[in-house]
Parts: structure tokens; C-alpha cells; sequence
């Protein structure tokens, strides 16, 4: 969600802009040209297509859960992750808008997991445009959830409010009230989960919001890392983030805790039988997570920082993955 996310597939001409921009090279303003505005190729890079798997590891674990629980619908799991994409796509883009205006993306240190796409500040792409294609995607998914709230019920309502003001106010407005992480943690972690489940099975169970922690949590934690290269820039900005009012060290703490915690939580699902056993399968994205928190704690090293960053998007995708994966095991199997 958000800032936390850098696309590796920038045409080369662009990341020349973007570099030669911030050094005030006067070739990067002769070179925007060389991009077209409207090409569907810089649209669709602007999206950050490769984190967008995140949406699918969402969708694919609230189905198994649906799944596991005798409740698979295959159209409406598919609409759901429709409904989703969009949503994650709207966010992104319209925290790069937001972060272009705001002025932070100009000063921000680019790693190949957060800064943003790029675009805006190497005049790829121009504000008002990519504005408008973010609203554009998140009101195509709006008639889904009205859909889904009128065949499956009420109870959903909650649900896509929190959502909605997560996507819509996350960037300009909750960055700004101290301590955002919750927000991506519940609106593209948690919530999608129990989402996608809802539309299948039309009803919220405890030991689903038990499952949907972990992703909360992961997704919290996505973003929390990420924001350890942007402290000065998302300072500058007037974002008030966890490593800026705890400091880093104990923001790297944090995550460290939390991180142990997701482990911690499937264990305790497994005994109390609020989880099946095999969602332990999770467990073997411990090594990486070991090295993700090596990373935060000696974030000030970007040759340790980088390689934690990289093992932080690995624990978030794979962990869920496998969660997904012991619901259909057990599911089978039982």
C-alpha cells in the first residue's frame, strides 16, 4: 500500500529522468518527452503490478478459508478479487499523487521497495491525470461491494466504510495523524480476508477474524519497514510515522515484535483448534523473517536494510500463501 512499493521495470530512459531530476540535471527535462503520457505500458507500471500479488495472496487465503469451512463460490471469489485489485490499484496511485503534491517524492531515497513509482517526479506522468485514475479505480469497484452488500447482506457495510476511508484518506489525511501502519494493516491486510470470506459464506466467524490477524499484522509490518528510508523526507512532508515519533531503533523493535507475533499467533490458533494444523506450513518463512528483522535492526547499513526489505515483502506473500495452503490440506484431508 502506498509509498511502500517502487516499480523495478521503469523504462531505463525514465529512471534517468527520475536520477538527473533530483540532481537538477537539465536533461531530464528535455528527456520527459521521450515518454508518452498516455501510453497503457506507463499506465499499467504505474499501477506497480508486481506488488499487486499482494491482493492475491489476500483473495486466495479468504477463499480457502471460505473453502475449508463449506462455503466455495467461485464467481463471487473471483468479483471479490476483482473488487480488491481495484481498490489496491486506486491506493497506489493515489499515494503517489498525493506524495508528488505533498513534495515528498522529490526528496525521497528510492530503494526497490519504496519511493513510490517514480513517474510523477521524472514528469512521466503528469498529477492531475494520475489523480483521476485512481478515483477511476476505486469507483469501478464501488458498484462490486453495493452488489455484494445487497446479495449477501448488511453486515458488509462496515467492512467497505473502513475500506473506502483506508484508500481514500490514508495518504493525505491518516499519515498525518500519527502512527498510520494500522491503516494498510486493516484495509489491505485483515479486512480483504474477512472480505472475501464474507462474500462467500455470508456470515463473520471468530476463528476467521482469529486467521485474518496475521495479515493485519504482515501488511502492517510491510509497510512499517518500508517507511525506515523515508524518514526524512516523509518528515519533511508532515507524515508522522512510526519511525518518526518513536525514532528508529525502537520502531525497528516493533517490528521486530510483530513479526515474531504473526508465528506466535498461528501456533496459539493451532492449539486452541481455532486453526488447523497444517496452516503451521507458515512456519517455514521463519528464516526470512529472521532476516527481515536483521534488517530493520541495522537499518542505518542500506547493504542490510535492502536485503531485510526484500525478505519483509517475501515473509508478507509467502506466509499468507501457506496460510491459504494449510486451509486447503485440511480441507481436503479432513
Amino acid at each position: 500500500m502506498g509509498r511502500g512499493h517502487c516499480s523495478r521495470t521503469l523504462p531505463q530512459v525514465c529512471l534517468l529522468q527520475i536520477t538527473e531530476r533530483q540532481h537538477g540535471g537539465h536533461e531530464a527535462a528535455t528527456s520527459a518527452t521521450l515518454i508518452k503520457p498516455m501510453d497503457l505500458k506507463l499506465w499499467f507500471l504505474e499501477t506497480r503490478p508486481q506488488f499487486l500479488l499482494l491482493s492475491v495472496v489476500l483473495a486466495f487465503l479468504g477463499t480457502c478459508i471460505a473453502w475449508y469451512d463449506g462455503a466455495f463460490h467461485l464467481g463471487h471469489a473471483v468479483l471479490a478479487f476483482f473488487g480488491l485489485l481495484l481498490c489496491h490499484i486506486a491506493v497506489n496511485v493515489l499515494n503517489d499523487y498525493h506524495d508528488f503534491r505533498s513534495g515528498i517524492d522529490l526528496n525521497t531515497r528510492r530503494t526497490p521497495f519504496s519511493g513510490g513509482s517514480g513517474f510523477l517526479p521524472a514528469a512521466a506522468l503528469q498529477p492531475e491525470p494520475t489523480m483521476w485514475f485512481g478515483l477511476t479505480s476505486f469507483l469501478i469497484a464501488v458498484p462490486i461491494g453495493i452488489y455484494f452488500v445487497l446479495v449477501k447482506g448488511w453486515l458488509l457495510m462496515p467492512l467497505l466504510i473502513v475500506g473506502a476511508i483506508c484508500i481514500l484518506l490514508y495518504t493525505p489525511l491518516l499519515t498525518r495523524l500519527g502512527y498510520p501502519e494500522w491503516a494498510p494493516g486493516v484495509g489491505l491486510g485483515s479486512l480483504p480476508v474477512l472480505g472475501t470470506y464474507f462474500v462467500q459464506t455470508g456470515e463473520y466467524t471468530l476463528p476467521t477474524i482469529f486467521a485474518s490477524i496475521p495479515s493485519g499484522i504482515l501488511v502492517c509490518n510491510l509497510l512499517l519497514l518500508n517507511e525506515f528510508p523515508d524518514i526524512e523526507a516523509d518528515r519533511g512532508g508532515g507524515r508522522k510515522t512510526m519511525p518518526i515519533l518513536l525514532g528508529s531503533r525502537k520502531a525497528a523493535l516493533v517490528y521486530s515484535v510483530l513479526t515474531g507475533m504473526v508465528y506466535v499467533w498461528v501456533v496459539i490458533g493451532v492449539a486452541a483448534k481455532i486453526m488447523p494444523v497444517y496452516t503451521l506450513i507458515a512456519l517455514v518463512t521463519i528464516p526470512f523473517a529472521v532476516k527481515a528483522v536483521q534488517g530493520a535492526l541495522n537499518h542505518q547499513d542500506p547493504a542490510k536494510l535492502i536485503p531485510g526489505l526484500a525478505n519483509n515483502v517475501l515473509v508478507v506473500l509467502v506466509t499468507q500463501l501457506l496460510l491459504g495452503i494449510g486451509y486447503l490440506v485440511a480441507g481436503i484431508l479432513s
